[in-house]
């Protein structure tokens, strides 16, 4: 299946924008980041945010649904609880931040960014 098949398909969809709900809720997005995220208006993230959500999104949208999944999942096992749920918040000296927030950044610049964060991650969990 296409990444364009698969942002399609509502079951998907539904699986994808489930996961990232519960991810902005721990990370205790504010609704405005939240959306941005995954660049959507604020009025589509609060529609999206519905469990009955039958709305489409688009190829970018899933891949940064997707990209966002991968950043929690890698900050979940690599950092203690507390920790991986404000670290996006938190500002950051590491190489690909220069003191801002890791929230901040991948808002700023986007899917490309979201997908160097989670390398990034991966790769601390790899031990590089």
């Amino acid at each position: 299946m296409t990444a364009a098949q698969f942002s399609q398909n509502p079951r998907a969809t539904a699986v994808a924008l489930k996961a990232y709900r519960n991810i902005a809720d721990n990370w205790a997005l504010p609704a405005r980041q939240a959306a941005a995220l995954v660049d959507m208006s604020p009025g589509k993230w609060r529609g999206a945010r519905r469990p009955n959500y039958r709305g489409r999104i688009n190829v970018d949208q899933m891949l940064r649904l997707s990209a966002l999944i991968g950043i929690y999942r890698s900050l979940e096992l690599y950092f203690d609880t507390p920790i991986a749920r404000s670290w996006i918040l938190l500002p950051n000296q590491g190489p690909l931040f220069a003191g801002d927030k890791p929230v901040e950044r991948m808002i700023d610049r986007g899917l490309p960014y979201m997908l160097n964060v989670r390398h990034y991650l991966e790769a601390l969990l790899e031990g590089h």
